[in-house]
């Protein structure tokens, strides 16, 4: 099979990476030059900016950033046919999709979305969603995904729509929590230390906040500019801290250890199993410390 990544980025080289061991010939087109050099000693590949190449692929993945993706789409689409399959990978999915509708008309497009990074050692385990919307794309979508879990990967199916409104949950809340937490806690002179003596919860909370920070800014931005109702659960997280807040400050136990037993009770509702997360958390934590 043969398949060329449009883009180089980290997720462009990881895609690529994967496919290499699964016996595809791959190509890359990356408009970055300097990139040429890093793409010819990690995969002995030499990439090109020569969009033309693409004739001869089977299978096209799209991994640019969103704010060029509508660019690279144009460009693509002389060389494109109805054979191809093309897939791109971005963090949302309802404006690529229907830019890749509005442009590659005559070929088989697919949104789908890797909800991992770029450290992933390995696609078993991962979870990634499909986004098809015409028979054609679900057709594609449904033997792609045996694929996919043929390989140990968790596959989703729905709608772009759908998929962008959990992001607001799935990506942006998570995101927006680490990063204030971050915010605040380097509002602090003693952080340095905090973190040394930290404890179990402390750990967790400031590797995901530390994450989160090392994450590229410019994506982070289009990402919670873009997504719908991202502003709407980051309200709705800022009103329930104002809620816990008033507790604390009128020193109001009773109302807290209240509040806290309902959210038990509300979680229990949604997931039976969620007093397991303590043992994850001490999962997680063996990791953190080695």
């Amino acid at each position: 099979m043969n398949l060329a990544v449009i883009g180089a980025g980290k997720m462009g080289r990881w895609f690529t990476r994967f496919f290499l061991k699964e016996g595809y010939n791959v190509r890359i087109i990356e408009k970055d030059k300097s990139k040429f050099p890093i793409i010819k000693e990690e995969f002995g590949i030499d990439a090109t900016e020569d969009y033309s190449i693409i004739k001869d692929a089977e299978q096209i993945l799209l991994t640019v950033p969103i704010d060029d993706f509508e660019e690279v789409v144009k460009s693509i689409q002389p060389y494109t046919k109805r054979e191809h399959v093309i897939i791109d990978a971005c963090s949302i999915k309802n404006e690529p999709v229907k830019l890749m509708h509005k442009y590659l008309k005559s070929s088989l497009t697919l949104g789908m979305h890797p909800l991992f990074g770029p450290g992933a050692k390995d696609i078993r385990g991962q979870n990634i969603i499909l986004t098809p919307v015409k028979e054609r794309e679900r057709e594609f979508a449904l033997k792609f995904r045996a694929w996919l879990e043929e390989r140990g990967a968790h596959v989703y199916l729905m709608s772009p729509r759908e998929h962008d409104e959990l992001m607001s949950i799935v990506l942006c809340l998570p995101h927006f929590i680490g990063l204030l937490a971050c915010d605040t806690l380097t509002e602090f002179k003693n952080f340095a230390l905090a973190k040394k003596i930290s404890g179990s919860s402390f750990k967790i909370l400031i590797t995901l906040a530390e994450a989160v920070a090392s994450e590229d800014e410019e994506f982070y931005a289009t990402l919670h500019t873009s997504v719908p109702k991202a502003g709407l659960i980051e309200k709705t997280f800022l009103r329930k801290c104002r809620e816990w807040v008033r507790i604390i400050e009128a020193k109001d136990r009773t109302s807290f250890a209240k509040k806290m037993k309902h959210v038990k009770i509300r979680i229990g509702e949604v997931d039976p199993e969620y007093f397991k997360s303590y043992e994850k958390m001490y999962k997680i934590l063996d990791l953190i410390n080695d």
